[in-house]
Parts: structure tokens; C-alpha cells; sequence
């Protein structure tokens, strides 16, 4: 391996672009079905104020100390809830992730709020 030459420069990354465009277009489907997934998993495995501080960290933008200031908590304790919503979402698409891939999505009925 000592002798491997690895390219680089305009040509390299031109590739590796084209490269990344291929493969993102085969996992289009399966990618989609994975954020389902994720939305399903954040509305069933964390609880409420988890997901309103994954919310606000994520979706929002905003720092684990503008979060504890919105909602009048102490930083460590938004770092410690986030914390276990994380661990949460990873531990179900880790086990279950074979099983979230298969299942048909739930959808969403006429007229009725989730």
C-alpha cells in the first residue's frame, strides 16, 4: 500500500461529485424511507420535551444555552434530555431499523390530527 497513489485535484473531486450524484439517485427511495422512519421514531420513542429540544437543536439552530434559556431550564439539564432522545432514536433505528425499513408507513387519515 505504500505505493498507492491517490488522486487529487479538480479531476478527483469532479469524480467523487459525479460519484456521490449516482449513488444518492439509488438510494432516493430508501433514504425517503428512512426519514419517514425518523419522523415515526420521533413521534413514538422520545417523549415530548425531548423532541421539542431535538426540535430546537436541529430543525431550529438554536445552542444548547439559547434552548435552556427559551424555556427557563439549566444548560446541562437541555444536554442530558437531548442526550437520552438521541440515544432513544439511535438504540430504535439500530435494533429496528431491518424491521422500520419493511413496514408499510401509517398514513395519515382524512380529517383527523396526529
Amino acid at each position: 500500500m505504500a505505493d498507492t497513489r491517490y488522486r487529487r485535484g479538480k479531476n478527483y473531486s469532479a469524480d467523487m461529485a459525479a460519484f456521490a450524484r449516482m449513488m444518492a439517485m439509488d438510494n432516493a427511495s430508501q433514504l425517503e424511507l428512512l426519514q419517514a422512519r425518523l419522523g415515526q421514531a420521533l413521534r413514538e420513542e422520545v417523549t415530548d420535551r425531548q423532541r421539542q429540544m431535538l426540535f430546537l437543536y436541529y430543525a431550529q439552530g438554536l445552542n444548547m444555552r439559547e434552548i435552556a434559556q427559551a424555556l427557563g431550564v439549566e444548560r446541562s439539564t437541555v444536554s442530558r434530555t437531548m442526550k437520552r432522545g438521541e440515544d432513544r432514536l439511535r438504540r430504535c433505528l439500530q435494533y429496528s431499523g431491518d424491521k422500520l425499513l419493511t413496514q408499510a408507513i401509517p398514513r395519515k387519515r382524512p380529517g383527523k390530527r396526529h
